[in-house]
């Protein structure tokens, strides 16, 4: 503590020290009248000191500081509280405009004397970003909103146009007179459905990232509950890593399972097999993966048995694995056929069916 010889000199400290804080900041006795102010308070609300020590606060200014919230503040909250930190106030402040301040209040009692020290910290362009930055993410939850509206728009309009297309295929493939016309035809029809399953799919998920076991499992059971008759004893498996993948990519990678496993269910079993099964493999090693379609069927061996080259199926698979910067390998003998697409090296782990 300092020993000071008379009271002027510790007045002139305090003076200083108050001061030499940077916002606005003033004592105030028991009856409200100001005792001191900061350099800050005199500059920030263009206050003359002459006439602002002594004078009651609220007669400041021609009334500017006559304010409801700040005598609320005063009077009744700082009397039973003793304290309050961040009290906001906004106020039109003649010179200043709109303002809004946060009040930090202490009430000192020493003997039978109080005085009250009120800081203020202006907040408003604070808020006004604060402000800004809500409306703007408003602005944001909106247009997301009408996106998605959009999307469902559009998802809708490609669905029924899927329908509608692979309706008048097939109605051609009924009235066209050549077997081989009828074939494409149908052929075709079968693959727009394809496309039209892979969307409905990945518009059940709705999400950008999607999960790669759960979407296979049920595009495969999807598959197998349209195209396996009741009397065909083929089963569709799926074993897949844990893994989310983007829906752009989500999109090729369903389309390749649809192909191939397609093309499995028509030529890898032309007679009944009791264990007849189709093994669909995904595994993720980093930024690679790699996806295996297999069966124990009969393999190339057969007439038309697989498409491994120059067949629309093995060009559709070749095309979507290379937008995914992946490579397609093909193995096939009398215990089945395994098509494997790569990204980059992999060393599979997991079974095969054949």
């Amino acid at each position: 503590m300092i020993d000071f010889q008379n009271i002027e000199d510790a007045q002139t400290l305090t003076q200083e020290i108050v001061n030499t804080i940077p916002e606005p900041f003033i004592v105030l006795d028991d009856q409200f009248c100001v005792l001191a102010a900061s350099r800050s308070f005199y500059e920030t609300f263009k206050s003359d000191p002459e006439y602002t020590r002594g004078r009651l606060l609220y007669a400041l200014g021609d009334g500017q500081w006559d304010i409801p919230a700040l005598r609320v503040l005063l009077e009744t909250i700082i009397p039973k509280h003793v304290s309050m930190d961040g009290f906001e106030v906004a106020h039109d402040f003649p010179d200043l405009g709109r303002r809004i301040m946060l009040l930090n209040a202490r009430q000192v009692t020493y003997g039978s004397r109080s005085t009250i020290l009120l800081a203020f910290t202006d907040v408003t362009e604070r808020r006004k970003i604060e402000w800004e930055r809500e409306d703007l993410l408003k602005q944001t939850e909106q247009l997301l909103h009408q996106k998605e509206i959009l999307l469902q728009e559009m998802q809708h309009r490609v669905a029924n146009s899927l329908q509608i297309i692979a309706s008048i295929l097939l109605l051609k493939a009924r009235a066209v007179t050549s077997e081989e016309a009828r074939r494409d035809l149908r052929d075709a029809h079968q693959r727009v459905m394809s496309v039209a399953e892979v969307q409905r799919h990945l518009n059940v998920s709705g999400i950008d990232q999607i999960e790669v076991a759960s979407y296979l499992t049920k595009l495969c059971d999807s598959l197998a509950s349209s195209m396996i008759g009741e009397s065909q004893p083929l089963a569709i498996k799926v074993l897949a890593d844990e893994g989310r993948i983007g829906s752009d990519k989500a999109v090729g990678l369903g389309l390749i399972v649809t192909e191939l496993v397609i093309n499995a269910i028509k030529y890898a079993f032309p007679v009944a097999k009791a264990d007849a099964v189709i093994l669909v493999t995904y595994e993720i090693k980093g930024p690679d993966w790699q996806l295996i379609v297999s069966d124990n069927g009969v393999g190339k061996q057969a007439d038309g048995a697989v498409e491994t080259s120059g067949g629309l199926g093995t060009a559709i698979v070749q095309a979507l694995a290379k937008q995914l910067d992946a490579r397609v390998d093909v193995v096939s003998n009398s215990t089945g056929t395994s098509v494997s697409v790569t990204r980059a090296t992999f060393t599979s782990l997991l079974p095969r069916g054949v």
